[in-house]
């Protein structure tokens, strides 16, 4: 009998209370009484959860919208203790976790500067950035100094998603919030906005400037795998030269599977991206465990292929030691 595949999820959430109290009931996906304590958890309950689904190790990240809209003023201080927080779980158990930084986008610099200590000090993986920075969108050069860091730690930027501007779901989603609210969240509306942010990341010359740069999308790449060679050939009238979106999108960004289990979604991801740039994710606890691993046991692809999803390339990209 083969032994089972090692798996690491790497967008599996939490909240940490100093933020719950700083966004005053504003936290995103805060649902029920349930939700609520798998996300106030980093031990017992989210190890025993791990334990009866197989998953066997977890990269931690605060939900959104973590610190993206704390100022300036508190915000630093903030993410300094809520990161500090972070590391004492994962130290204590560093076998099943590590960590992606929370980011206090609005001092751009401290907030490069709070990546450099997480990961130098504590040994964070990178740092996560959910959606609009107090309704800015990432790729804005003011956000540079965070891109160039990270570019020089040599640690990916999960680009995850947040609920989109209030003008946006007015105008969009408005006539269908009352029976379908999910439409502006992970229906639609969280796809349309990391979406968008992808392509602005690529237009925005971030990736010339800084070569290294690499960045993380969830959700099999929000329709972009999808789509790149659309947006290419389009983009490519606009008098594009040398590297096109394509190239460019295929050269920086890798792809995680976070809450999205479709194995037809999983083969043109693969073909679009290859097997090397796509990782294991279930979108932990607002996606339960269980239907994530019962999918990666059906994933059809050669066996080396499928442990590098499941493990071997979060691994290596995120230099894990496990």
């Amino acid at each position: 009998m083969a032994s089972k595949p090692y798996i690491v999820a790497l967008e599996e959430h939490y909240h940490d209370p100093d933020i719950v109290a700083a966004m005053s009931g504003q936290m995103e996906g805060r649902r029920n009484e349930r939700l609520k304590a798998k996300l106030d958890d980093l031990g017992a309950i989210r190890i025993k959860d791990m334990d009866e689904s197989g998953v066997d190790f977890q990269v931690l990240s605060h939900g959104a919208p973590s610190a993206q809209r704390l100022n300036a003023n508190e915000g630093p201080v903030l993410a300094r203790r809520v990161n500090d927080r972070l590391a004492e779980a994962v130290a204590a158990n560093p076998k099943r976790f590590a960590a992606f930084g929370a980011l206090p986008t609005a001092e751009p610099k401290a907030a490069a500067d709070e990546l450099e200590r997480v990961v130098t000090k504590h040994g964070f993986v990178g740092a996560m950035v959910h959606g609009l920075c107090n309704g800015v969108f990432f790729d804005d050069k003011r956000f540079w100094p965070i891109l160039e860091r990270a570019a020089a730690l040599d640690v990916p930027l999960y680009l995850h998603p947040g609920v989109p501007h209030p003008t946006v779901i007015e105008l969009y989603f408005k006539d269908y919030m009352q029976k379908h609210p999910g439409i502006a969240t992970a229906g639609w509306g969280f796809t349309m906005e990391t979406a968008t942010l992808a392509i602005r990341m690529v237009l925005s010359g971030a990736l010339d400037a800084y070569p290294n740069l690499r960045l993380i999308l969830g959700h099999m790449g929000e329709t972009i795998p999808f789509s790149s060679w659309r947006i290419d050939m389009t983009l490519g009238r606009d008098g594009e030269h040398g590297k096109g979106f394509r190239q460019r999108f295929q050269e920086h960004f890798y792809v995680t599977t976070s809450g999205f289990f479709s194995s037809n979604a999983l083969r043109c991801v693969v073909n679009e991206m290859g097997v090397d740039r796509v990782m294991f994710s279930i979108d932990y606890p607002f996606v339960e465990n269980r239907p994530g691993t019962k999918w990666a046991d059906e994933i059809d692809l050669a066996p080396s292929d499928k442990e590098k999803i499941l493990s071997g390339n979060a691994k290596r990209i995120l230099k894990l030691k496990v």
